[in-house]
C-alpha cells in the first residue's frame, strides 16, 4: 500500500490574530464566549497590567486544551470549534478572503 497525495479542500474560516497583550484579549475572549466556547485568559503577574509578557489564553478544543501564546491567531473552524495557530503556518495554509 502506498501513500495517495492529498489537497486541503477550500474552505473559509474566521479568525483573529493576538498581539499577546491584555487589551487585545478581550475582544477575542468576548467572540469566543459570544460562540459558546470555552475559554480563559491567564496573566504570569499579579496584578496584570496587560503591558509585560506571559499572557495565555488557553481554549477547550475537540483535542483538549490548547494555549496560544502572543503572535498566534484564533481560528475558528467549519464546525463552530475554536482553536491556536502559529501565524507561519496560518499564513503558510490561509489568505485573506
Amino acid at each position: 500500500m502506498e501513500a495517495k497525495r492529498y489537497r486541503k479542500k477550500p474552505v473559509e474560516v474566521e479568525a483573529m490574530n493576538w498581539d499577546g497583550s491584555a487589551g487585545n484579549a478581550i475582544p477575542i475572549i468576548q467572540w469566543m464566549h459570544d460562540n459558546d466556547a470555552n475559554c480563559s485568559y491567564d496573566c504570569a503577574t499579579e496584578p496584570c497590567s496587560g503591558d509585560e509578557g506571559g499572557h495565555n489564553i488557553t481554549i477547550s478544543t475537540l483535542e483538549g486544551y490548547m494555549t496560544a501564546k502572543a503572535g498566534d491567531y484564533i481560528i475558528k473552524g467549519v464546525q463552530g470549534e475554536f482553536y491556536p495557530c502559529k501565524p507561519e503556518i496560518f499564513h503558510a495554509t490561509y489568505e485573506e478572503a
